[in-house]
């Protein structure tokens, strides 16, 4: 029997708002998180990437069990940039579209003047997305956090990654009376192990989703092997020749990210680059032209591109192979987004082919050769 998310426990206002979103069938992390999160609701471990549906997995029962009539921030949610914490708050909203009475969402985050945030965390808002830096700036200012019962980690691993441990120690420290904490890692590395440690619970329950669960099965992979100093020559060749599509190409480092961004500007290609020193203002500037259609080609790294959504990719590009095997589910899902077909182009130098086995072995693909 296919599950819905009725099976599963969620009360029908928020089933309507996903039903009206065309979320009907349940992901694997949503079908195992949500039923323990509802009827137990203690900590959480979940492994899973971006793609998988984890927001839902969360927030519908972060939006369940908040109670809209009283007037403490409930939920938190910490997300590690900027853009995913926007795109977090956006969802739940969308869920709550038949709920009643309304549950108020805020999102707190760098790049937005923080008296206006404090003036919107004044009125009741049971449930708060914010970034590491921005809530602890919110602590300073004397922001409350006793109320809050359930605290969600969500991409634990770039947040630590991004040097965030001072931070999140001191969000811990101001939400000791939650009940439970939520924490949602695409890897576990010795610092997230860490973490786990200091503040979750021994028996905290643990949900893991296998990488071939996860594999959006309409993109199309495929590799294409050059020597790293006819990458450039290849990857502009491939744009010239893809018309009006528009797409994505990670590159590994920021220093390459830029370099590249010079030399595809210098063929006459409409770029920009989106790296980890870019201030806020020039980052919202770069995405507000590539969604808009202004840019056609956005290169990017890794980090960066975290919580970037833009739909109407046609191809994603990996100018390296990613340094960890998750990454390229992180990557080749930014293309194929809402039931359309995408290509997911991988180059790799002459001695890398094993490395595209493992790949096709691990996430159970088929890539072919360009």
């Amino acid at each position: 029997m296919s599950q819905d998310f009725s099976t599963l426990g969620v009360r029908a206002d928020l089933v309507q708002g996903l039903d009206a979103l065309g979320i009907q069938s349940p992901t694997a992390v949503q079908s195992a998180a949500i039923p323990f999160l509802l009827k137990d609701g203690g900590d959480l471990i979940a492994q899973a990437q971006t793609g998988t549906g984890k927001t839902a997995a969360f927030g519908v029962p972060l939006l369940s069990k908040v109670d809209p009539a009283l007037d403490k921030i409930q939920g938190l949610v910490i997300a590690p940039t900027r853009e995913l914490a926007k795109q977090i708050g956006k969802e739940l909203f969308r869920f709550t579209k038949f709920c009643q009475p309304k549950i108020f969402i805020e999102v707190a985050a760098g790049g937005d003047k923080i008296a206006d945030q404090i003036h919107r965390l004044s009125r009741p808002t049971p449930i708060l997305v914010a970034t590491p830096g921005r809530l602890n700036d919110l602590l300073k200012a004397g922001l409350q956090l006793d109320g809050v019962r359930y605290l969600v980690l969500d991409e634990a691993d770039e947040m630590l990654s991004m040097g965030f441990q001072n931070e999140l120690a001191t969000i811990f420290k101001a939400t000791q009376a939650r009940q439970a904490t939520w924490l949602f890692s695409a890897t576990f590395q010795k610092r997230v192990q860490g973490l786990i440690e200091d503040h979750m619970s021994a028996n905290a329950h643990r949900v893991q989703v296998e990488p071939k669960q996860i594999v959006n099965r309409n993109i199309e992979h495929q590799f294409a092997i050059c020597a790293r100093e006819e990458k450039d020559a290849f990857i502009i060749n491939y744009l010239k020749a893809q018309g009006s599509a528009r797409g994505l190409i990670f590159c590994r480092t920021r220093a390459g990210a830029i370099r590249m961004g010079e030399e595809l500007a210098k063929a006459g290609l409409s770029i920009a680059v989106l790296q980890g020193d870019l201030s806020q203002r020039d980052r919202d500037k770069v995405m507000r032209g590539f969604k808009k259609e202004r840019i056609q080609f956005l290169i990017a790294t890794d980090v960066a591109a975290r919580g970037i959504d833009v739909e109407g990719l046609s191809f994603v590009i990996q100018h390296q192979l990613p340094d960890a095997m998750q990454y390229y589910t992180h990557r080749s899902g930014r293309t194929a987004r809402a039931g359309k077909r995408g290509v997911s182009l991988t180059l790799i130098e002459p001695g890398e082919r094993g490395e595209i086995t493992k790949l096709e072995q691990s996430l159970g693909l088929n890539f072919s050769v360009v």
